[in-house]
């Protein structure tokens, strides 16, 4: 599976707009400039570039698709995930004016510009422990289907690998079990768990704890890694 189209798609997915419903594309060279002053009317003005006029007040999955082209970065940009948890945004593919303007007064942006000088800082916030796990934390319920309580396992595949993939040296190990086990969805507990797992144990599994309080589906994983290694027990 390519992980980056994956996570494109869900970035920009959720519903089709229709054509009747074409995001406003009459945008002014204004959102280049930076004034120094946080400027709200501006801000709604910017987002309006990207709702449509059936939706005023919610950028749809067409108008962030746009959003990022303007910003230049990719939709599976892991800088766009962390910009959504700034505005606490519910649902994937969609920014309402409300989450737009928590995000966007608190980094004091109000044009591409001044976003755009912000990437490196929201690249920043990943670096601190806590910031992470709380931006994990989210990706969990701000990418599941909203009827849904858990998270299909290609859709939490995509966000392992755009969260985990540079700092946990098992996650492709994970996914093949993923691929070759009984589970089709992982729960928040699983899901939050397999940070704290990529955290604590060893490559060389020797600090793992059976005994200790990791879910089935982790006992199941370093088991089956074992075996795959050689150095089960088993008989």
């Amino acid at each position: 599976m390519d992980l980056g189209e994956d996570v494109s798609s869900l970035f920009g997915k959720r519903s089709k707009t229709s054509s009747n419903s074409t995001v406003n594309r009459s945008r002014t060279k204004g959102t280049e400039e930076a004034p120094t002053v946080f400027n709200q009317k501006k801000c709604i003005a910017w987002f309006r570039q990207y709702s449509t006029p059936s939706s005023p007040d919610t950028i749809g999955p067409e108008g962030v698709e746009m959003f990022c082209r303007d910003l230049n970065v990719e939709p599976e940009n892991i800088a766009l995930l962390v910009l959504s948890w700034k505005m606490g945004a519910k649902q994937m593919g969609y920014f309402t004016l409300q989450e737009w303007l928590l995000g966007l007064t608190d980094l004091q942006c109000d044009s591409l510009a001044k976003l755009q000088a912000k990437l490196n800082y929201l690249h920043s916030l990943l670096l601190d422990s806590s910031h992470f796990k709380s931006i994990y934390r989210y990706a969990f319920d701000f990418s599941r289907d909203k009827d849904q309580r858990s998270l299909d396992i290609e859709t939490a595949k995509a966000m392992l690998g755009l969260l985990l993939g540079r700092q946990w040296s098992l996650l492709n190990s994970f996914f093949q079990f993923l691929d070759q086990s009984r589970y089709r969805v992982l729960n928040k507990d699983q899901w939050c768990n397999v940070l704290e797992f990529s955290r604590a144990v060893d490559v060389d599994l020797k600090n793992y704890d059976v005994d200790g309080a990791w879910p089935v589906m982790l006992d199941e994983f370093v088991e089956w890694l074992k075996v795959n290694r050689g150095e089960s027990n088993i008989q």
